[in-house]
């Protein structure tokens, strides 16, 4: 997504919504950033990857994930539409949005979206607590992951290649293989297997568990 700012000024929640039209928006601490230009043909595919990973973790649990375009209403300063997250607490979702912090989320990076994400987003994250937020660069084929600490901020992260394999800090058996989200091996789907036990699998095989 884009990072142009539009108006330096405090822009609500509620201009948001009497003025957002057709287009895809994010504020910032009353910034407005416009969600443009288009994401590239690499960076849906990741997205994908990640959002079909998920739903496949969470179907008939708990937590709930949800994929771009939804906006997260954080506070009415703060209307942000992250491409991958969880929510856990049923209670923040509505008809129409997002009430409140995500458990996890995850961004896959854009040229026009690093500064932001890194920036911008990973100290509006923190500050409102969300517990874990993993940054996908798909150019790098690389993954950085941050742990909200009991002192309300994100520790050093970790830092993973496209030959990795990780699982979610606050999710242990949720598995991120970055071997098939950026598409280097294929899944090899089996007749009553679902896609974490094959990760699950080869994983064991490579001597990571």
């Amino acid at each position: 997504m884009g990072n142009a700012a539009r108006k330096i000024e405090p822009y609500t929640h509620q201009e948001y919504l009497e003025n957002r039209g057709d287009e895809r928006l994010e504020i910032i601490d009353g910034t407005v950033y416009d969600m443009s230009p288009s994401p590239s043909v690499k960076h849906q595919k990741v997205v994908i990857a990640f959002a079909a990973l998920v739903y496949g973790h969470f179907k008939g649990k708990g937590c709930t994930p949800f994929v771009a375009p939804i906006d997260v209403v954080l506070d009415d300063i703060n209307v942000v539409e992250p491409d991958v997250f969880i929510v856990c607490d049923k209670n923040k979702i509505t008809d129409v949005n997002i009430k409140g912090a995500p458990d996890l989320i995850i961004e896959v990076l854009s040229p026009s979206t690093g500064v932001k994400d890194r920036r911008e987003k990973k100290h509006l994250y923190q500050q409102h607590g969300v517990r874990e937020y993993i940054i996908v660069n798909p150019l790098e084929e690389s993954a950085e992951r941050f742990l909200l600490g009991n002192n309300g901020r994100y520790g050093e992260s970790d830092l993973f290649g496209w030959h990795d394999s990780f699982a979610s800090r606050i999710f242990p058996d949720l598995i991120f293989h970055l071997r098939v989200i950026f598409e280097k091996e294929d899944v090899e789907y089996v007749a009553g297997a679902n896609i974490q036990e094959w990760l699950a699998e080869k994983l064991k095989q490579s001597g990571v568990l």
